[in-house]
């Protein structure tokens, strides 16, 4: 059974930082391409960051400079590190294994003061 499990979502101050990682299990990921995509109340999924096997990471313009995927092959573990927040950062986090259609639970994520 292929489980993503998230964790590290908080309530965290504009400005602030915050790291989210996504333990995978059940799967070989290291040839897969993985990704963390957001979800606000009442707004559709949106891409946030993947990173492919090789670890070249893609960004959409709206964390771009301020967010930064990474992976641990070794460690079945993905990471992304928020840094900057700002209060429409707020959603719940998802980590999904593109490559193969596999997501996890989620984690929320509260930007405020």
């Amino acid at each position: 059974q292929v489980l993503l499990v998230e964790s590290g979502g908080d309530l965290v101050q504009p400005g602030g930082s915050l790291r989210l990682s996504c333990q995978v299990s059940g799967t070989d990921f290291r040839s897969h391409s993985m990704g963390w995509f957001r979800q606000a109340p009442g707004e559709q999924r949106d891409w946030v960051a993947t990173i492919h096997a090789g670890g070249i990471p893609a960004y959409p313009p709206s964390v771009e400079g301020r967010f930064s995927i990474s992976r641990d092959d070794a460690k079945n573990t993905v990471y992304l590190q928020m840094n900057k927040v700002k209060p429409e950062d707020t959603a719940v986090y998802y980590c999904s294994d593109i490559s193969m259609g596999f997501w996890g639970q989620g984690t929320q994520v509260t930007v405020s003061s």
